[in-house]
This record gives C-alpha cells, sequence and structure tokens, in this order.
C-alpha cells in the first residue's frame, strides 16, 4: 500500500526519508484529496482535516488534527482509520464500527457534528462521505474535528449567567416572602408606618427583580441579534438634565455633577428608552464606583472620520479603571469594584449604542478618573427607516 505525502511515496507502516518526522505537524495529502488547483495546503485550514481512501486508509491528517488529538501525522499516515482514529462515543463504543461509512447505507453523504471520545479527551467530529455516484461505493472520508474548548467557553459563560442571576434574584425574594408572610401574620400587631415600610421595601425589592428581567431579555436580544431600535427624536440635553435631577432626588449633592453642553446639536433619532437605559447605567457607574465631581458633556460628534452625530462623555475623579481592565469592561460580569452588580450593565450598554450604530469607548479622565464615551449618528425616524 502507498500513499502520496507532499509528492513522496509512502510504504504503510514506513518512513522514507523526506517524510514526517515524528512530532512534526506536517500534513499529507495527495492532489485528489483536496484539490491542487486550489494551491491549498491542509495545514493552512484552521479545524483538523483527516482523509480517507477508498480502502479505509489514512491518506491526510493536517497540522491542526495532530494539534487537536495529540497524534503524530507519521503515526496515522497510511493506516486503517479504525486504528489511526480510535473514536469512541459516551457509551464506549467504537465508532467506526457503530457507523461503518464503507459498508453501510448507499444514500448516506456524511455524519454531523458530536462530541465523541478519543484517548479521553472530547473531540467535536463530523464526516462526508465521497461517491463517484449517487449509490455508489465511498471514495473518500472526509473528517473534520474540532477542539471542545469554545464550546466549554460558551457552556461556562452560561452556567455563570445562570448562577448570577440566581444569587441576584433569592436576595429580593426572600425579602419580598418574609415580609409578606409576617404582615399576613400578624398585621394588627404592626403601626402604620411600620407597614408602609416593610411595603416599601417590598416595592424596591420588586422593582430589583424587574430590572434583573429586563437584562436578561436584553442580553438575550443582543445576543441573538434582535435588538429593536424604534427611533424618535431625542433631546440629549434634557435627557441629561433628567437622570441627573433622578440622582440628586436619590440623595446625591446637586454640586457632584458638572453639565457641559456644546450647542447646537444636530437633530438625534434614536430609542427613547434605550438611551435612557444607557445614561442611567454610565451615571449610576460614575456615582457608586466613581468620585469627586461627575462630569457630563454632550456635543456634536467632533471626530471628522465618524457620521454626524451627537456625544456624551461621562467621567469621575475617583482611581479611574487599571489599564489592564479596560479590554475587559464591556464584557459579561465584569465589576469595577465589590460593590455590589450584576456584572451585565456595560454589556448592555454597549450593545444598545451598536444597535444604533454608534460606538462607546472608554479610557482615563483628565481628573484621573474613568471616562466612558459614547457617540450616536443622527440616523432617521422609525417610519423612514
Amino acid at each position: 500500500m502507498s500513499v502520496r505525502t507532499s509528492g513522496t511515496a509512502v510504504t504503510a507502516g514506513s518512513r522514507p526519508s523526506g517524510a514526517p518526522e515524528r512530532g512534526r505537524p506536517a500534513a499529507a495529502a495527495g492532489p485528489d484529496a483536496l484539490g491542487a488547483g486550489l494551491g491549498l495546503d491542509p495545514d493552512d485550514l484552521p479545524d483538523g482535516l483527516v482523509v480517507a481512501d477508498e480502502t479505509g486508509r489514512v491518506i491526510c491528517f493536517n497540522a491542526a488534527a495532530a494539534r487537536i488529538t495529540d497524534i503524530v501525522p507519521g503515526d496515522a499516515l497510511g493506516r486503517p482509520l479504525e486504528h489511526a482514529l480510535p473514536l469512541q462515543d459516551i457509551e464506549g463504543r467504537r465508532w467506526w464500527r457503530l457507523t461503518d461509512p464503507y459498508g453501510g447505507l448507499a444514500i448516506r453523504r456524511g455524519q454531523p457534528e458530536r462530541n465523541l471520545l478519543l484517548g479521553g479527551r472530547e473531540v467535536l467530529v463530523s464526516a462526508r462521505y465521497v461517491r463517484n455516484r449517487p449509490t455508489g461505493p465511498v471514495q473518500r472520508l472526509v473528517i473534520a474535528l474540532r477542539g471542545t474548548e469554545a464550546r466549554r467557553r460558551t457552556e461556562l459563560s452560561h452556567a455563570e449567567l445562570i448562577a448570577t442571576v440566581a444569587h441576584e434574584l433569592r436576595s429580593p425574594l426572600t425579602s419580598v416572602k418574609g415580609f409578606t408572610a409576617t404582615l399576613l401574620q400578624k398585621w394588627e400587631r404592626f403601626t402604620d408606618d411600620q407597614k408602609r415600610l416593610m411595603l416599601e421595601t417590598v416595592d424596591a425589592d420588586a422593582n430589583r427583580v424587574t430590572r434583573l428581567i429586563a437584562e436578561l431579555l436584553d442580553i438575550s436580544r443582543i445576543d441573538s441579534g434582535r435588538l429593536e431600535v424604534r427611533r424618535q427624536r431625542v433631546d440629549m440635553s434634557a435627557a441629561v438634565r433628567r437622570h441627573v435631577q433622578a440622582q440628586t432626588t436619590a440623595g446625591q449633592r446637586p454640586d457632584r455633577f458638572l453639565i457641559r453642553m456644546l450647542e447646537p446639536l444636530p437633530d438625534l433619532w434614536a430609542d427613547p428608552d434605550k438611551v435612557d437605559q444607557v445614561l442611567g447605567n454610565l451615571l449610576e457607574n460614575a456615582v457608586r464606583h466613581g468620585e469627586g465631581t461627575v462630569t457630563i458633556e454632550v456635543g456634536p460628534v467632533s471626530d471628522t472620520t465618524s457620521a454626524e452625530g451627537t456625544s456624551v462623555t461621562v467621567s469621575d475623579e475617583g482611581p479611574g479603571i487599571p489599564e489592564e481592565s479596560m479590554s475587559r469592561v464591556f464584557t459579561r460580569f465584569w465589576r469595577g469594584s465589590k460593590r455590589g452588580g450584576t456584572g451585565l450593565g456595560l454589556y448592555i450598554v454597549k450593545g444598545i449604542v451598536e444597535a444604533h450604530g454608534g460606538t462607546i469607548t472608554v479610557g482615563r479622565a483628565p481628573a484621573g478618573g474613568a471616562q466612558f464615551r459614547f457617540s450616536l449618528p443622527v440616523a432617521a425616524p422609525a417610519f423612514m427607516a
């Protein structure tokens, strides 16, 4: 049995001079394995590629396959596929005997991707059966291999999201349950002021749960690309002043906020509810995690390379964000400090701004604190989109 390896004839079970050395991630493929007319080297592929001929012997084993399987290409080339790539399903059954690509139904075209085991490690495997005619014998068996690291990261992110949500829900729901049960059982024993205090606490905790559910819905829409933007005329100056007023009403000192308006501002068409969400989140972050004066500057986009629009900069005088953390600020679960929060707010802010076609950046403020700047294009109203 001979195999073409980059133009060198190899006898199965031997390694001539010029063949890949043991431990070297080289590939072997004949001209008919990949199509030499494309000028494509199997090692250029990002995924693992294994090709078996009509007899079931391996004729191609690229560098990515060697990395994923930890199998030396020279040990796989020329060997029967079942021995070169001994895959098993999660029940321990030998995969190639179970699927029988060469002796099974002639109408099969391949195998969809699934998670299989190879020497104790998990590998994502899919296969394609290449036939000269629809029901003819298999001439080539093309196997694609991928590692499970990306899937594991996604699963870990989902698990972390569930754990965060469970933790954030448990505290307010415990409070709601405790106060309502107490009021139902001992209503007559409490004064009106005590009842009011308990009900206000229940109301605040219910609002907290509602906000968390809204955040989860926003994340779902952002991840799936289904975040809807209903554009209306937005007065950014009035929106900023309204949010500053809400902060002072909640107990912040009025002199802690400084608003700078660089007018005239261009007409802005955006989703007012989502703009409020962005402003509220950035101001709350500056108040909670920053120190000193919180400066909000609103003006037209000054970058000549960008489309006409409005920019808003929120900065504080606190310790700021470490340089090494700035690249992670807009990712899920990032927290600038341990002072509460789900770590989802800035991720949602970025998704909302980008859904409007805008940009958002983070940097260091002139006074040393954190500085967030987002820009929204002028755009067009919803009925003209």
